[in-house]
C-alpha cells in the first residue's frame, strides 16, 4: 500500500512540474505578414486577457506564413495579400480580416507631396529616375521595396501593374526596415503598411487622396490590400485556435482592428 501511495505522489509531483500545477497553458501560433504585427498584437493581447489563451506571432512574411500553414507549423497564417490560385488548389483558404492602405513614403525633407499611380509605376520601373521629373530636387531617386514573397510587395506591384519589372536599389525583409531606410535617405521612396507608418517619414497623397481609414473604406485611396487569415480548408483548427479565429472575425473585435489603423472587414 505504501508503495502505491509513494508512486501516486511521485506521479502527481511530476505532473505538477510539467504543467505548473495549473495545466499546460493553451496557445495559438500565428505566422506570416510583418505588416500585420500591430493588429495581430492588439487582438492577441485582448484575446489573452479574456480567455487566458496565449497568441504567438512569428513575423516571417506572407509567403512564409502561407507555407507554414501548408506544412502544419502554425495554426493560422497571416497574409497581406489574397491567396493565389495555386495556393487555393493546395487546400488553403483565406478569410479577410481587414483592409490596409499601402502608404507611398518619402523622406521628411523631400518636397514632393503627391504622385499619381502612373508616376509611381514609372518611378519603380526606372522610367523616371530623378526627383526633378516629378517636382522635386535634382536628385537621383533611390527605390526601396520589399523582398520577393512579401504581401506588401505583391499588393503594391499588382496595384501599380509593375510585377517583375521594378528596379529596386534595396529589397528589405520587413516593413520596419523600409521605413527606417527611407527615413535616413533624403532621395529614397518606399512603400509600407499604413498602420505601421510613423512620423519619421512622409506618406504621399496618391492622385490627390491621402491614405486614411475613411479613404480606404470608401475605396478612394486605391493603393490598398487585404489582411488575410490563412487556414487549411479540409482540417479543423484546434479548440483554442478556433476560439481565436471566431473572436477576431466577430464584430466584437472591430474596434480593436480600427484602433490598430486598419479597416475591419466585418
Amino acid at each position: 500500500m505504501k508503495k502505491i501511495i509513494s508512486l501516486f505522489v511521485t506521479v502527481m509531483l511530476l505532473t505538477c512540474t510539467l504543467t505548473g500545477c495549473g495545466g499546460s497553458k493553451e496557445a495559438v501560433a500565428t505566422d506570416g505578414s510583418t505588416s500585420m504585427n500591430k493588429v495581430i498584437g492588439a487582438l492577441g493581447e485582448s484575446f489573452e486577457a479574456d480567455t487566458g489563451i496565449t497568441v504567438t506571432y512569428n513575423a516571417t512574411g506572407s509567403g512564409a506564413g502561407i507555407q507554414a500553414v501548408q506544412e502544419g507549423r502554425c495554426d493560422i497564417g497571416l497574409s497581406s495579400r489574397n491567396l493565389k490560385t495555386e495556393e487555393l488548389e493546395k487546400g488553403l483558404e483565406g478569410t479577410v480580416l481587414a483592409y490596409d492602405g499601402i502608404a507611398i513614403i518619402v523622406n521628411l525633407n523631400n518636397p514632393v507631396s503627391d504622385l499619381t499611380v502612373e508616376m509611381i509605376a514609372r518611378i519603380y520601373t526606372g522610367e523616371i529616375t530623378n526627383w526633378s521629373e516629378v517636382g522635386g530636387s535634382d536628385t537621383e531617386i533611390v527605390l526601396i521595396g520589399r523582398e520577393a514573397g512579401s504581401g506588401t510587395r505583391d499588393g503594391f506591384e499588382s496595384i501599380t501593374d509593375t510585377e517583375d519589372v521594378c528596379v529596386y536599389r534595396q529589397e528589405l525583409t520587413s516593413t520596419g526596415d523600409v521605413i527606417t531606410t527611407v527615413a535616413s535617405n533624403p532621395a529614397a521612396i518606399g512603400y509600407a503598411s499604413l498602420a505601421s507608418v510613423k512620423d519619421t517619414v512622409k506618406p504621399l497623397t496618391v492622385d490627390g487622396i491621402a491614405p486614411s481609414e475613411q479613404t480606404i473604406k470608401d475605396g478612394s485611396y486605391v493603393v490598398q490590400r487585404p489582411f488575410v487569415l490563412v487556414t487549411k480548408a479540409d482540417a479543423e483548427l484546434s479548440e483554442s485556435a478556433q476560439k481565436f479565429f471566431d473572436y477576431v472575425t466577430s464584430g466584437e473585435a472591430s474596434e480593436i482592428i480600427s484602433n490598430a489603423g486598419v479597416v475591419p472587414a466585418n
